[in-house]
């Protein structure tokens, strides 16, 4: 039986973050959300929005059935695959992006996260512009701006004293994993059973639904997750056990998370769980990897670890660390730790082999640089944090006046609606998961099509990032299209 943690709730006032969640509340309604049977958009309204894609959407639909002839599937990432088809984007500006058959829609993917600003804010884009005209994007050599940013993130994150850029979240997850075993001198890594961690061979385990270990590893070799152990969400009793075990086999090298649940919260975790892990990993003489690929200065400008009050030994950074600027990830902590990715002959003790001649390029550097700043001068993670609260208690109203049985709660800006709880299905009733697991991962599939029909781009239809340009009416406008299609479901 699964344990989850005495309910905590933060009620202490944050820019980003009125308050925490009530945990245990949430997870009681994604249960009962779970048992139901799955309350899917009619059929003839989702006939009516699959036609929006029909008639308005015709440019992008060849643009992406051309690309299947030379790129896998017609896209390079998975954000970028929507059902029925995916959307040619032209333009983006702060809150709204428009396609190539010229209509508008609200963002609230936000490039996965990273632009908490608003798309393409035209004070960073201006200053980035000057500096290629200087300096070009990339020259392989030393630029001013990657003290400057280094600078900049300890500022505001004490806990990362050193800061080593690389080319992507994924990137700095390998990093930081192979610092830690270089450092502990031990081989076991622990994650929570759900989370994302990039797709590095060693993370593909324990993907987007707890238990499942190797289920997606198709390709990796065994041996490649010899080490790589997952625990249940909220359940340090699990943990505990198997790093004690892990004292016969060597160690624990360090156990990693996203600090607001895996897969960013979709599974949230309560308020004092990153304390109380803190002190099992001091216990064991574990390093704690804090994944702030999505947290980070989304939270705050210190973080998810400021918001916390919980420093991590290593910090994994992703899109944030540019503003949603290309090459953008990179890994920070204790300078003890951190002197092993020295290049050279500055290094000491036993080094942590790391490499990319893209990272830390003087226009991923500045862009990073300037982002920030703007998001000190502009209180730029506080103002979409009040977008967040506004959008899911809008929708918290909207499932109730409707009588659905949808979740939705938010950490901050990030907001999350659970309609079709595909990412609930639990491993350990797997003739269930095998049954449902497709219908439901369609009808959250058929949720954010209906969405996009009506003008709001989602994450796969479930989870919403706000950004500074949601102003209220930018929300209320959102809200309006999101009661339209939750009162087309049966």
């Amino acid at each position: 039986m699964e344990q989850v943690l005495t309910p905590a709730v933060s009620t202490t006032p944050h820019p980003a973050i009125s308050k925490w969640h009530d945990t245990a509340d949430i997870y009681t309604r994604l249960g009962q959300l779970v048992k139901q049977p799955m309350r899917q958009i009619r059929r003839d309204k989702m006939a009516e929005f699959l036609k929006y894609f029909d008639e308005k959407c015709q440019r992008s639909k060849a643009l992406t059935d051309e690309a299947k002839q030379y790129i896998p599937g017609g896209v390079q990432h998975n954000l970028a695959f929507n059902y029925p088809f995916p959307i040619a984007i032209r333009n983006a500006d702060g809150a709204y992006l428009w396609d190539e058959d010229d209509n508008r829609y609200i963002d609230f993917l936000q490039a996965g996260g990273p632009t908490i600003l608003g798309s393409n804010y035209p004070a960073v884009r201006e200053k980035l512009i000057d500096l290629i005209r200087e300096c070009s994007p990339v020259t392989g050599l030393f630029h001013e701006y990657e003290l400057k940013l280094a600078k900049k993130i300890n500022q505001h994150m004490p806990a990362v004293e050193m800061f080593r850029m690389l080319g992507s979240g994924t990137e700095a997850v390998m990093a930081a994993i192979r610092a830690a075993r270089v450092h502990t001198g031990k081989q076991k890594i622990i994650k929570v059973g759900g989370a994302y961690h990039g797709w590095s061979d060693q993370m593909v385990y324990g993907l987007h639904i707890p238990g499942t270990g190797r289920h997606e590893a198709t390709g990796i070799p065994k041996s490649a997750t010899e080490h790589t152990q997952e625990f249940y969400p909220n359940n340090l009793d699990q943990l505990r056990r198997i790093m004690t075990l892990n004292r016969l086999r060597g160690g624990t090298a360090a156990v990693i998370v996203e600090p607001v649940g895996p897969e960013s919260g979709t599974r949230p975790v309560e308020f004092d769980f990153n304390r109380r892990l803190r002190e099992l990993c001091d216990e064991f003489g574990a390093l704690l990897i804090f994944d702030e690929v999505v947290t980070g200065f989304r939270l705050g400008l210190g973080g998810a670890q400021g918001y916390f009050g919980v420093r991590p030994d290593l910090t994994v950074f992703g899109k944030c660390i540019t503003g949603g600027y290309p090459m953008a990830g990179g890994v920070g902590g204790k300078k003890e730790i951190m002197l092993h990715f020295a290049a050279g002959i500055s290094g000491t003790g036993e080094r942590a082999y790391v490499g990319g001649t893209l990272s830390a390029n003087p226009l991923s550097c500045a862009a990073g640089y300037f982002a920030i700043e703007e998001m000190e001068r502009t209180n730029a993670a506080g103002l979409a944090g009040r977008a967040g609260d506004r959008l899911r208690q809008g929708l918290e109203d909207i499932i109730q006046r409707l009588g659905l049985p949808f979740v939705t709660y938010n950490q901050g800006s990030i907001v999350h609606l659970e309609t079709s709880a595909v990412m609930l299905l639990d491993f350990k009733n797997p003739i269930r998961l095998m049954r449902e697991v497709k219908p439901r991962k369609h009808m959250m599939e058929e949720m954010g099509a209906a969405f996009m029909a009506q003008g709001i781009i989602t994450l796969a239809g479930s989870r919403l990032y706000t950004s500074m340009a949601d102003t209220d009416d930018v929300i209320d406008d959102a809200l309006n299209r999101f009661e339209y299609v939750l009162s087309c479901c049966v």
